[in-house]
């Protein structure tokens, strides 16, 4: 029997339309006319690893926004591993892991080991187990001396290394990645998705779902890719059946045919 992580069922989100003047002022009365997204429903089996795609406002933040409980959904629910994000946060927040590409909530100048202090006080986690899951992560993520150094001192990839450490010590059963690689050089970047592939999936087992725009990135981690064009899912499927129900020879074509099939249905 299959256990699901993820379940999202028919979950929209609009937004008021931009104002400026005096509109400005009616922002809490207008309308929710902006759609984000539309009905889209899809689910992840726990130890799965999804990738949300496609083009600037697609709607791929505001799921991730929505999963982490910072959104309310307009309509529809997701649940994470059973729990309801909109009736439930502090148990989906229990559940979670979140980490960006461009995350800068450290203290830069306190030490990574002093920020991760201050992150499992926020998290609940006894002094003991504090202590016990920053020595498996520092082993877990090659963080050994850097982790008594200042945050300001270290480079691009071992902050990322750090975000994601933080990310995972109260052993989330979701790890949410939001383009997760963006501001890495191509070396720190490849090594990111080995280390995430090689130790975070494979060994741990970990349940992933991110968003990307580097094609090459999903086709390496994910075993599934949930399609988003202007809020709508498009499609969500292994990167093998999209290809072949697309008729693409490569996950990029695929992802044009899919998008402009869906342009002409809309005209």
């Amino acid at each position: 029997m299959k256990t699901f992580a993820l379940r999202v069922e028919n979950l929209e989100k609009y937004f008021p339309p931009a104002a400026t003047g005096w509109r400005a002022l009616l922002h809490p009365m207008m309308q929710l006319t902006v759609p984000a997204l539309r009905g889209i429903s899809f689910e992840l089996e726990k130890g799965g690893v999804l990738a949300v795609v496609g083009a600037n406002g697609a709607g791929k933040s505001t799921l991730l926004r929505i999963l982490t409980t910072l959104l309310l959904p307009t309509q529809g629910r997701a649940q994470v591993c059973g729990f309801d994000v909109a009736a439930e946060p502090a148990k989906v927040r229990s559940q979670i892991g979140y980490h960006t590409g461009n995350d800068g909530c450290f203290y830069a100048r306190l030490s990574g080991r002093e920020n991760l202090n201050l992150f499992a006080t926020l998290n609940n986690l006894s002094r003991a187990e504090t202590a016990r899951r920053i020595s498996e992560l520092t082993d877990l993520f090659g963080l050994g001396p850097l982790l008594d150094q200042q945050v300001r001192t270290l480079s691009t990839g071992n902050i990322h290394r750090l975000g994601l450490a933080r990310a995972m010590l109260h052993r989330p059963s979701l790890l949410l990645l939001d383009e997760p690689t963006r501001s890495l050089d191509p070396l720190a970047a490849a090594e990111f998705r080995r280390f995430l592939q090689q130790r975070i999936v494979g060994e741990h087992g970990t349940t992933v779902l991110f968003a990307s725009h580097t094609l090459a990135e999903v086709e390496q981690l994910a075993g599934w890719v949930a399609v988003l064009d202007h809020g709508r899912l498009l499609g969500c499927d292994t990167p093998e059946r999209l290809r072949a129900a697309s008729g693409g020879a490569t996950l990029e074509q695929s992802l044009e045919n899919m998008t402009h099939r869906a342009a002409r249905e809309t005209q």
